[in-house]
């Protein structure tokens, strides 16, 4: 396995990006070309979870994709700031995409809540002007062939996960342009990538209507989608298991949840 720290610098903000490269065997084949999911920890834009990390990208190891971490910029940090981060982490894969046996039709960014939101945004941002000209890179350098949404925080209207809003946008909170901006439900077209999204039914702290309103936008502008709701589940269940529940919290193991990560993975090869 290549494991290495790659720092992603925009401005005069750092990002981190953790890879987890799977070494190919000439036993099995030499020349194989892996997906690679890029992961965004959740954390409300504020810290990035340890708990929708290494675990996660672990996991998808074993199922046989390459994974990279990316412990983007937060508050004090504002937007745009994490999602140029994401973006020249997207485009970082693809310049070294032979050397680490990376299929470029199968480069996936992967969010958890907060993190959800800054996929999710690469997503319907990715061949957008202001992103592209501030970064001097092209459109295809920087797009995600799919979008794995983890209940994501996705409108700033109702429903908005306020918390995650106010540290994204600090003071353009308070202006209704750059909400607008940022519900990304609002932001979807023809080009935003396919979507495979899950949440659960009895989240409180980002409710699932979340979800459902941008897979109502997916739906309108006829973007491919799969999609999940669980009955049962307090939000930032990760992978659902003993391995990534909080301390002395048994809420985040849910036996009923831990199957989505296998969904997602036959998605992603299904792409």
């Amino acid at each position: 396995m290549l494991h290495e720290k790659i720092e992603i610098t925009h401005e005069q903000d750092t990002a981190t990006l953790y890879t987890y490269i799977l070494d190919n065997s000439p036993d099995i084949d030499a020349n194989r070309k892996r997906p690679m999911i890029v992961i965004c920890p959740g954390g409300g834009y504020r810290f990035t979870s340890d708990r929708e990390a290494e675990p996660v990208a672990i996991r998808l190891n074993g199922m046989g994709f390459h994974t990279c971490i990316l412990r983007y910029s937060v508050k004090p940090s504002v937007f745009p700031t994490a999602l140029c981060q994401l973006a020249k982490a997207v485009c970082k894969v693809r310049d070294h995409a032979e050397e680490w046996n990376v299929d470029t039709n199968k480069i996936i960014v992967l969010g958890f809540s907060a993190g959800g939101h800054l996929a999710a945004s690469l997503g319907v941002f990715w061949d957008k002007e202001f992103l592209t000209n501030k970064l001097e890179l092209s459109k295809e350098q920087i797009t995600p062939n799919g979008l794995v949404l983890c209940y994501p925080v996705i409108t700033s209207g109702q429903n908005a996960h306020r918390g995650s809003f106010e540290a994204l946008l600090g003071e353009k909170c308070k202006d209704d342009e750059y909400l607008n901006l940022v519900s990304l439900e609002k932001q979807v077209t023809a080009n935003t990538p396919p979507t495979f999204l899950w949440h659960t039914f009895t989240d409180i702290a980002v409710p699932v209507e979340n979800s459902f309103t941008f897979a109502e936008a997916l739906l309108n502008n006829k973007v491919s989608l799969e999609m999940h709701i669980y009955p049962n589940g307090v939000h930032g269940l990760s992978l659902g298991t003993e391995e990534t529940k909080r301390v002395d919290n048994e809420m985040h193991i849910q036996p009923e949840v831990v199957n989505w990560i296998e969904m997602a993975g036959r998605w992603i090869k299904g792409l």
